[in-house]
């Protein structure tokens, strides 16, 4: 502490638990009572903050076997009965991919693993590759059989040749794209727009005309304000690698196609250093920042991590104090995405955390600008479901489906709770959350209903 020009003030601080060892319930955000107002000082405690519990979205593509089968059923299925009280996973009808996607299909993995073949790549891209390959091939013939004549085989190749082509040039060798700790949509990268990329990859994929968004006067009113020079953050649930592109495609139904691409998103170190995932993350405005899971995964290079979480905090800080614009931000508090609860089948939204929000909070007392909170629900799990498990690593096989997704927006957080009650804050912004999210199953519900139909009477 003393090298940022404050002394004195108390024995020793824990980074980790955030708490002073002579007074051990004060915790970082009272550190207001103190009345210690320097940049630096307030940077360090957010980043101390940050890079424990904090991570976000991953946007990459995971696999499954199945190579010419699809689920029937998955998109009246969808993220709706992992979600619910009901057994997760009904009978399976599996029908055979067109003989057109198929051939297609075939041929594009011939020449992908010929040209990987080529270069000597590790079996294990290769087979991630192929999953990959797989699973978008199937998902977008789901598409198509639901009456999506736009996507047809060679649209599909061209989509999936392009990721791979993308990934292998800007996420591998001695040219691999760098990201700093703000980092800003390539619109026009060497005559790429990433930003578009992404959204029309997963686009297909997304059953928009069932995709129900809940709450849409409360993200006009998000967005009056961003228009006047405050700034919004959501605090959403995370369910798939591709919620960046989620929340795009829903904010466009809503009329806010420009306001999609502005969002930053509050991105983990796999996002910036998955070969199938950076070009997806080169389109999109990111905070890079180390969360705890893996900032304590190699000791050796925690310091530097460390380092470059605080210079996250700065540059976040910066944006939120810009007086000509305001400044949206999308944070996962729970730090990584819903996981499958295996005993039950079920996903439930994972636990918000309130050292994050904290944090957040911090962040708005510190900001010039007027600041706006909201929490943001989101249902995606089937569109990419994520492992069961977190993987420290990165290159995890990936799933794709082609199923409804869906998204609400909360009305303004009230601002409950003081220095001793902060908790009451987090607690009403998960209970919001819940209770979007439930919003959101019962309108999926509804649609899946209204799509069967009526049984004849005898």
């Amino acid at each position: 502490i003393s090298i940022f020009g404050i002394k004195n003030e108390v024995d020793t601080f824990d980074y980790h638990t955030c708490h002073f060892e002579q007074e051990r319930h004060i915790y970082i955000p009272s550190l207001l009572y103190y009345r210690l107002n320097t940049m630096k000082f307030a940077t360090l405690c957010l980043a101390s903050l940050f890079c424990s519990y904090t991570s976000a979205f991953t946007s990459s593509i995971r696999s499954n076997n199945g190579v010419s089968l699809i689920n029937k059923n998955v998109n009246k299925f969808g993220v709706r009965r992992w979600m619910s009280s009901e057994i997760a996973v009904p009978p399976t009808t599996e029908v055979e991919m067109s003989s057109e996607f198929e051939a297609v299909r075939d041929a594009t993995l011939e020449q992908l693993k010929g040209q990987l073949n080529a270069v000597n790549a590790k079996p294990e891209l290769i087979s991630g590759l192929v999953h990959f390959v797989n699973e978008y091939f199937g998902a977008l013939s789901m598409a198509n059989a639901q009456g999506n004549e736009d996507i047809t085989p060679e649209f599909v190749a061209k989509q999936i040749v392009s990721a791979i082509q993308y990934g292998m040039a800007y996420g591998t060798g001695e040219d691999k794209y760098t990201f700093g700790v703000q980092h800003r949509a390539q619109r026009d990268y060497e005559g790429n727009d990433f930003y578009k990329f992404g959204c029309n990859f997963f686009r297909p994929a997304m059953d928009l005309e069932n995709s129900p968004f809940v709450g849409k006067e409360n993200l006009d009113e998000a967005m009056d304000f961003i228009k006047q020079g405050h700034n919004v953050v959501f605090f959403a649930n995370h369910q798939s690698e591709a919620d960046p592109q989620v929340v795009s495609c829903m904010l466009e139904k809503c009329g806010y196609s420009q306001e999609a691409s502005e969002i930053y998103f509050v991105a983990g170190h796999k996002v910036t250093t998955d070969t199938l995932a950076i070009p997806f993350s080169m389109g999109r405005n990111l905070i890079c920042i180390h969360s705890k899971k893996h900032l304590d995964a190699d000791m050796d290079t925690k310091p530097v991590k460390q380092k470059q979480n605080l210079m996250a905090m700065t540059s976040m800080l910066k944006l939120l104090r810009d007086p000509d614009q305001g400044c949206m931000i999308w944070v996962a508090p729970s730090g990584g995405r819903d996981r499958r609860d295996l005993t039950t089948n079920q996903v439930p939204i994972a636990p918000f955390d309130q050292k994050t929000i904290d944090m957040f909070r911090l962040m708005g007392n510190k900001s010039k600008q007027p600041m706006h909170y909201y929490s943001m629900s989101m249902i995606s799990y089937d569109l990419c479901p994520p492992p069961d498990f977190v993987e420290v690593g990165t290159g995890e096989q990936r799933n794709v489906r082609f199923v409804p997704v869906g998204l609400t927006v909360s009305k303004e957080l009230e601002n409950k709770g003081g220095v001793e009650t902060r908790h009451l804050f987090t607690e009403h912004a998960e209970e919001e959350c819940q209770l979007g999210y439930q919003a959101l199953l019962e309108a999926m519900d509804t649609s899946s209903s209204s799509s069967v139909p009526e049984k004849p009477q005898n």
